[in-house]
């Protein structure tokens, strides 16, 4: 008996072997939620109505994105069902819309949600299920924490990284500074404003005569600038959102105040921004930048941009070129196809996190030259170099070298 059952076991093995089965060496295929062996399913939330809905254009370049992907046979043979909904920017709207993805939609991970108070209200969640939070679009390091929130991964430099860098040009190029700040009073400017002090180290006190806040649901931010103006202050460190930096611009012009201007990243675009506020209000403002300026002659006759061209008039011809958020949600986008190709078969939400973690010098077509991203499993923040930029006429030109973050 024994014996026979020997044979039928090596004939089993040999059978196997030849039709390329379990024993073949082949990896066997591994599945979350959302997954077959032609789908991958993807949730987001993101405004696209509301104060902050200026940032919609990003999920609308991240399903324009996939769909070209998908077109061209999608990631190892499987084409992204891409779902996303609008939260408003409001964080019960975003608990709602991300319960929605996870439990009735069961996708394998939400990828680049946007906002710093939608993450957080949904991150606990998140993690509990054990569902990826994905390249969020966020860069709060209140998010980050490996060793808390292991599913939970960014994907831009930190608003504190960015925040220090401003401070450390203060303190070498204006030996007068009188600074004034506007945040939004929220962990996304909390954030900022705690890496501005850090990088003034013992100076803060001294150098900062004014702290503004506004809430993201107020008309205006006029009666801060006003008072910051009366102050006395000849630096302004701007730290709001798409809206109320157009307003921030304009106003300043009017009122006639003239600071050392800083612009957080996250709201440099030309179309969003620079041109509802007026090009000739926001001249000599300084900001940070990873990505390229869509609309910058520099890089007109690069491949990379001349391939955007052309896919921006195939797939999404009536969007504003000019707008940064589709730069963003571009890079992104190819980002996320990067993580699922080095998936390959094992598609479960455990190796997407540990291959989102592994990037090692990879550069996205779009970054600016010099940066690349770098994750590993104590480094979830991917992109961790800016490059410092000034609006000039009607680009951002960069100075100086590509900044690292130390944290």
């Amino acid at each position: 008996m024994h014996t026979r059952f020997s044979r039928r076991t090596g004939l089993t093995a040999l059978a196997a072997l030849l039709i390329g089965g379990p024993l073949s060496g082949r990896a066997e295929k591994r599945y979350g939620p959302g997954v077959t062996d032609t789908e991958i399913k993807i949730g987001n939330t993101s405004p696209y109505s509301g104060p902050g809905s200026a940032y919609g254009a990003i999920a609308k370049m991240h399903a324009a994105y996939f769909r070209m992907v998908n077109e061209k046979g999608g990631v190892n043979g499987r084409r992204i069902n891409y779902l996303s909904y609008d939260d408003a920017l409001s964080p019960p709207k975003t608990v709602e819309q991300t319960r929605k993805l996870v439990e009735q939609d069961q996708v394998l991970a939400v990828f680049n949600s946007v906002g710093t108070a939608a993450n957080l209200a949904v991150q606990k969640y998140l993690n509990n299920k054990k569902v990826p939070q994905l390249l969020i679009g966020a860069g709060s390091t209140r998010l980050i924490d490996p060793k808390t929130f292991p599913w939970t991964i960014g994907w831009q430099p930190t608003y504190h990284s960015e925040g220090a860098i401003y401070a450390k040009y203060i303190l070498a190029n204006i030996p007068d500074a009188r600074v004034a700040i506007l945040s939004q009073n929220d962990d996304f400017g909390r954030d900022y404003v705690g890496g501005l002090k850090a990088g003034f180290g013992d100076k803060a006190k001294s150098l900062i005569v004014s702290e503004t806040t506004y809430e993201p649901t107020d008309a205006t931010v006029d009666s801060q600038i006003l008072k910051m103006k009366a102050l006395g202050a000849n630096v302004l460190v701007n730290i709001t959102t798409p809206k109320f930096a157009a307003q921030t611009i304009k106003k300043v012009a009017e009122v006639g105040w003239k600071p050392t201007h800083f612009l957080t990243s996250i709201s440099i675009s030309m179309g969003a921004v620079m041109r509802p506020a007026g090009l000739e209000n926001g001249q000599g403002i300084i900001s940070a930048a990873y990505l390229m300026e869509a609309t910058d002659d520099r890089w007109k006759d690069y491949p990379e941009m001349r391939e955007w061209n052309a896919f921006m008039d195939k797939y999404l011809p009536d969007a504003n070129k000019a707008d940064w958020m589709n730069v963003f949600g571009y890079v992104a986008a190819q980002a996320l196809v990067h993580v699922l190709q080095q998936c390959g078969d094992d598609l479960s939400r455990e190796n997407l996190m540990k291959q989102a973690a592994s990037m090692k010098n990879v550069r996205f077509k779009l970054m600016l030259p010099g940066i690349f991203a770098n994750s590993s499993d104590k480094n979830f923040f991917p992109v961790r170099q800016l490059q410092m930029v000034r609006l000039n006429g009607q680009k951002w030109e960069p100075f100086g070298a590509v900044m690292g973050s130390e944290e």
